[in-house]
């Protein structure tokens, strides 16, 4: 029995194929607040992937049944290398074993995570499985240069008549959404999700909401109202509560820009919502200070800026060598106060192509959207406009911008002339003109249609209570006797003078069916 069994151990020796290679081991010498500070691990590169093993050498998931536990390496220093842990950083002790793995921070990709909820690593957590793994990419990428871009020049339509309007945001470009809390940003960015809904279905872009530092229940109220729209089919949610380690919270946006160039190196158009980046920066402020990094401004490491650029500048409109995709920023910053000249702030406007300000007084006023049309731009301008919205909102900024500046001057004159009185009432039913509900954004025909009402006089004998009113009964007239008006816009994305004839007899029209809204 005995010598069976040596001859069985002999023969398995011998048929044994050794296997050689190289480990980069390090020791942990101190953790804590989800750091490690790792002895003996000489070539690390920086962002890469390490696991951990415990005193016998079993990787820690094994040896507790749990998710393994891994971290990335952030300093790299004399002695010591510092790893942020992404989970489970409680199970760290002193004296463990840490391993470089020699692959840098990745996440995984496929066109099948359109529609589902991931975490910050690009996992599923919408409880509906997991999805066929197409591809894998680092979570960050050098952005690509000047040669490999083209010009922004197609519009990505918001469905908020104020922005399609006066500031308008190009595929490719990065567009600030400012303000105090509570003042509508999020509502801005989800409206702009929800109306890729009345986009082609061949043109409609892949939308991407990065929730970072919200908490849960706000996130699952959006995914919910998405879901129910409709608009979670073309929609990638990416989460890292307000519960998740400030690690996930760091890497959450990288993680969506990750996923929409995945997409646009595809050819197609990508939207990515970051909500918000001034959590994101809290985040990497308690990661650095954690890591000893020397604090500046605010208490924020000098490489914030940074931080932030390099993010951004991922988003871009490629030429058409690199399949013409693009990848379009909407950053959200939240101010104290109004204040703009704040660090964080000033750094990403900029960073960006223009800002979209969101005024508290304004909405304080019962204006909705509270856009302050004289802090907000956009620096691509006209460029991503179509001719029919670049025809009929040519002169609506002008006109709002005297209105808000006659409208101060009103409130110490007593005695205004003729000119300033109309000047005024034409700004009022203007600014009545573009407040829209939060969550009904428009399609761009109905928008154009309702400008053009407004910077043609048609709208100066409407009682200024009934704009809304006038605009709803307005485009349900066209709908129901003129259907081809709006057609044609959509289809020639112009206002011909031919259609512009066509409008004035609908209007005449329109005006002796419902004189009730109209001033004697």
């Amino acid at each position: 029995m005995n010598t069976i069994l040596i001859e069985k151990i002999r023969k398995e020796i011998e048929n044994l194929a050794p296997r050689t290679g190289v480990e980069h081991i390090g020791t942990v010498v101190k953790a804590g607040d989800g750091i490690a500070e790792v002895e003996g691990l000489a070539n690390v590169m920086m962002a890469e992937m390490v696991t951990f093993e415990d005193e016998h050498g079993k990787p820690l998931a094994e040896s507790l049944d749990q998710e393994p536990v891994v971290g990335f390496v952030l300093n790299l220093e004399e002695e010591f290398v510092k790893i942020v842990i992404l989970s489970g950083a409680e199970r760290i002790r002193e004296g463990m074993i840490a391993k470089g793995t020699g692959k840098t921070l990745s996440i995984p990709i496929s066109s099948e995570c359109v529609g589902r909820v991931v975490n910050a690593l690009g996992e599923p957590i919408d409880g509906k499985g997991s999805f066929k793994e197409e591809d894998r990419l680092p979570i960050e990428r050098t952005a690509f240069g000047v040669m490999d871009r083209a010009g922004v020049d197609t519009p990505l339509h918001t469905g908020i008549k104020a922005i399609d309007s006066m500031i308008p945001i190009g595929r490719g470009q990065r567009e600030l959404i400012i303000g105090d809390r509570s003042t509508g940003k999020t509502s801005i960015a989800l409206d702009t999700i929800l109306n890729q809904l009345n986009e082609p279905e061949e043109t409609r872009p892949i939308c991407i909401y990065v929730a970072i530092g919200q908490k849960e229940s706000k996130i699952a109220r959006i995914v919910g109202d998405l879901a129910e729209r409709g608009a979670l089919a073309y929609t990638i949610v990416v989460v890292a509560g307000s519960s998740e380690t400030a690690a996930l919270q760091y890497l959450a946006p990288f993680t969506g820009a990750t996923i929409g160039e995945f997409f646009m190196l595809k050819g197609k158009d990508a939207l990515v919502v970051y909500d918000d980046l001034s959590k994101h920066a809290v985040a990497y402020r308690q990661m650095s200070l954690l890591l000893r990094r020397p604090p500046g401004r605010e208490a924020y490491p000098g490489d914030i800026f940074y931080l932030h650029s390099r993010l951004l500048e991922r988003s871009a409109k490629l030429s058409n060598r690199l399949g013409g995709g693009s990848l379009t920023a909407l950053p959200i910053i939240e101010t104290q106060q109004g204040d703009v000249s704040a660090y964080i702030p000033t750094n990403v406007i900029s960073i960006t192509d223009g800002q979209i300000y969101l005024d508290t007084d304004l909405f304080n006023k019962g204006m909705r959207p509270a856009i302050n049309v004289g802090l907000s731009v956009s620096r691509v301008g006209s460029a991503a406009q179509t001719k029919a919205m670049k025809k009929v909102a040519g002169k609506i900024r002008l006109e709002l911008a005297q209105f808000r500046e006659l409208e101060a001057f009103m409130q110490f004159a007593s005695d205004l002339d003729p000119e300033t009185k109309m000047r005024i009432e034409k700004g009022r039913r203007l600014s009545e003109l573009l407040k829209q509900p939060n969550g009904k954004p428009q399609a761009f025909e109905k928008e154009v249609l309702a400008i053009y009402a407004g910077i043609s006089g048609f709208i100066d004998s409407v009682n200024v209570e009934d704009m809304n009113l006038f605009e709803e009964k307005l485009i349900t007239y066209v709908e129901r006797h003129a259907d081809e008006i709006f057609k044609t816009i959509k289809r020639e994305r112009a206002v011909s003078d031919a259609t512009e004839e066509k409008i004035k007899e609908m209007f005449t029209a329109f005006k002796e069916t419902h004189r009730e809204l109209f001033l004697n």
